[in-house]
């Protein structure tokens, strides 16, 4: 499953546009008083200012499978790193993969994966090029079933981790829509709770997630 833009919402736009450009050093594509995305490998993060409150997210992106060690110092110089327990990587051994975990400048948290399963190896120095695309966004929801069903009418898709009653992951190594019952788990590694936040993803799957509920793009 490819995730081709992910847009989110920001009552911060300057202060995201700072973060992704000056701190994570991504290539900035668009740049008005509205909208600002950039380039993450072959995915598009676009962030579109608005003045209604809006609840902070989890995304995540794909990164070589070697470099999970490297992409620890890399952050380390720019951002807190969130600890999971004792350790700075999270290693999710049924996913083959480990992980690293921060917050952007509105407090979504963002998530660096390397993903064994897809032997994308890499010898060249981390840095915000190495990000392969963006792999993950998460939907904390009340049922479960319901956004699931609503996902596979837009297109069939599988489940490649846990159940329909409090965490399932949808797709595949390349691409997964994190589905979290907010009412039973929190967001990893903080164990914060999650919150219902709006998005729009484009790729594979083309819909907008607004006030808990899935609305195809035609």
């Amino acid at each position: 499953m490819k995730i081709k833009e992910v847009i989110l919402f920001t009552n911060n736009i300057q202060n995201q546009k700072q973060f992704y450009k000056d701190t994570l050093c991504f290539e900035l594509l668009c740049d008005s008083k509205e909208k600002v995305s950039f380039k993450t490998g072959t995915s598009i993060l676009s962030f579109v200012s608005v003045e209604t409150p809006v609840n902070p997210s989890h995304f995540a992106f794909n990164i070589p499978s070697n470099q999970a060690e490297d992409a620890l110092k890399w952050l380390q110089e720019r951002v807190e790193v969130l600890p999971s327990g004792d350790d700075l990587i999270s290693d999710f051994v049924d996913w083959n993969a480990k992980a690293i975990y921060f917050y952007d400048n509105d407090r979504n948290i963002v998530e660096f994966i390397a993903r064994k399963n897809l032997e994308i190896n890499s010898n060249v120095a981390f840095s915000s090029k190495s990000v392969v695309s963006i792999s993950e966004m998460a939907i904390a929801v009340n049922t479960i079933k319901t956004i699931y069903r609503s996902i596979n009418h837009i297109k069939h898709i599988s489940i490649y981790s846990g159940d329909l009653n409090r965490f399932c992951a949808l797709g595949n190594d390349e691409g997964l829509f994190i589905l979290v019952n907010k009412a039973i788990k929190g967001w990893h590694p903080t164990k914060e709770e999650a919150f219902t936040s709006n998005f729009i993803i484009k790729g594979d799957y083309n819909f907008s997630f607004e006030n808990g509920e899935v609305k195809e793009l035609l």
